[in-house]
């Protein structure tokens, strides 16, 4: 191991330390309750773009070997502040829906019935946001790339011939989203409130570790077909 790598288990540890030791789990949870959006924006600009750094590292041996990452961290805090905001209209929606019988709407108070409106919660959202969300992030993530690659001026063309919109809606849409966000969220919806974005910083981590070793995958199965 690097000396890098153990600076970043540092770090990942340090985080995990807020959330246990008593007076900091407080003081971020009233912090998370007075300013939400600026929370939002550092929680899901530090550990989105720890993710992406950590699946680098795995990917290329390097955590740095990728371009643009404060701009990619500062395009995570603003959509961590959507987040806020979007976590908050589904989640009201869908209570307000069951409660004027718009949607199947379950009485119970127990695990099951919350499990219930959190799955609920989270199959919405996500058929309805996630997508767009998604095409968000990789059109600004591309344009990032662009630029870092001496493009002075980056035409809407120039991103869109970029993506790969096959392997885009083939994998990331049709196949994360019911496979992995969907149960996810389910469990991020059955958090408190003030956790809730905080829980989806670290899926993202979880999504790009294992994006990282389907793409390892993927290129060993081809350099395996080259070599035969």
């Amino acid at each position: 191991m690097k000396k890098t790598d153990w600076i970043f288990i540092f770090i990942f540890l340090l985080i995990i330390s807020i959330f246990i030791i008593p007076y900091t789990r407080t003081g971020f949870e009233n912090l998370t309750d007075n300013y939400p959006y600026i929370m939002g924006f550092i929680k899901t600009s530090i550990l989105a773009s720890y993710g992406e750094l950590l699946a680098s590292r795995i990917l290329t041996g390097n955590y740095f070997s990728r371009k643009g990452i404060i701009p990619r961290f500062i395009v995570w805090g603003i959509l961590g502040m959507g987040f806020v905001l979007m976590f908050k209209i589904f989640s009201s929606g869908v209570i307000g829906a069951m409660s004027d019988s718009i949607l199947p709407n379950v009485a119970n108070q127990n695990f099951l019935g919350d499990l219930y409106r959190a799955f609920m919660t989270s199959l919405i959202m996500n058929l309805i946001f996630a997508p767009t969300f998604m095409i968000l992030h990789r059109i600004t993530d591309t344009y990032i790339d662009l630029k870092n690659e001496g493009k002075k001026q980056v035409k809407t063309n120039d991103i869109i011939e970029r993506i790969d919109w096959n392997s885009f809606f083939g994998f990331v849409v049709f196949k994360t989203i019911p496979l992995f966000w969907v149960p996810a969220h389910t469990i991020t919806f059955m958090l408190p409130e003030n956790y809730r974005v905080l829980m989806a910083g670290f899926l993202s981590i979880a999504l790009g570790l294992i994006l990282t070793f389907t793409k390892m995958k993927h290129r060993s199965v081809h350099n395996n077909e080259e070599l035969s």
